[in-house]
């Protein structure tokens, strides 16, 4: 909703000193964020927000201090951005179905670039139509998992988010687990996996996570031995729980995984 630079000066006002931008399978925002964030004094860090598919389910793998010139991150979230085009017109057509017509072109104009349409548009549009109350409730009622409008889609797999992130010189962190509707011994699993692949860290603190979640993730970073990452997982001024600079502290014995960057 905001352009990177916008974001930039909201975050600096509110009082970050590190910031990462991290949009979903994109780059092109990193040179005006990088710009911006270094006239305001704030240090920067360029990052990304992987889609995965793990499970059944999909996850999201943050790769943060990546070159955003790498050849192999940037075929990568090429093919993962055909994904989302194809499912976009999918979820359209399911939409119509249910009596919603012209989705698809409602949720253009809140995507700035076509090729990463996301159902995070799509909801945005059903909002501001009347179909929901919210964005919650529409993925509550439409687009969540398992709902009648969500199209399941193989994006990445765990090994070649991390492969691509790695060959960009980045560091790789589970974003906020706590959203994943996964069993115990699924968790265990993809933690020795994400570990085994060479995974520096899980998200500990974020936007998307309880206080409870706060604690429980710092106890599963303790027991792998990952650092630990913390974001506001903000995407604009009127979603989310947490504004740019509003998210507590890590605890103070993890390693954040910005540690050596500053």
């Amino acid at each position: 909703m905001l352009t990177p630079a916008e974001v930039a000066h909201r975050a600096h006002v509110n009082g970050v000193q590190v910031w990462a931008l991290t949009d979903h399978d994109e780059l092109s925002g990193l040179a005006d964020a990088r710009r911006t964030a270094e006239a305001l004094g704030m240090t920067f860090v360029p990052g990304v927000e992987v889609s995965v598919t793990w499970a059944g389910h999909t996850i999201h793998v943050l790769g943060l201090g990546v070159d955003e010139h790498s050849p192999a991150l940037n075929a990568g979230l090429v093919k993962i951005r055909g994904g989302r085009a194809v499912r976009a017109r999918i979820m359209a057509d399911r939409l119509d179905q249910m009596g919603i017509p012209n989705s698809y072109e409602g949720a253009l104009p809140y995507a700035a670039n076509p090729s990463l349409i996301s159902r995070t548009h799509f909801a945005r549009f059903l909002v501001a139509e009347g179909h929901a109350k919210n964005m919650q409730a529409v993925f509550d009622k439409y687009l969540g998992d398992g709902k009648p409008a969500n199209v399941t889609v193989q994006w990445a797999t765990l090994e070649e988010a991390l492969e691509w992130i790695h060959a960009a010189g980045g560091r790789a962190a589970i974003a906020h687990p706590g959203r994943y509707e996964y069993s115990a011994m699924q968790f265990d699993a993809l933690f020795e996996r994400f570990k085994e692949l060479g995974g520096s860290a899980i998200e500990v603190v974020t936007g998307s996570h309880t206080p409870d979640q706060y604690k429980e993730y710092a106890q599963v970073a303790r027991r792998y031995g990952f650092m630990a990452s913390l974001g506001s997982d903000f995407h604009s001024p009127r979603e989310g729980k947490l504004d740019l600079g509003e998210i507590p502290p890590l605890p103070s014995d993890l390693k954040p995984i910005w540690h050596d960057w500053i």
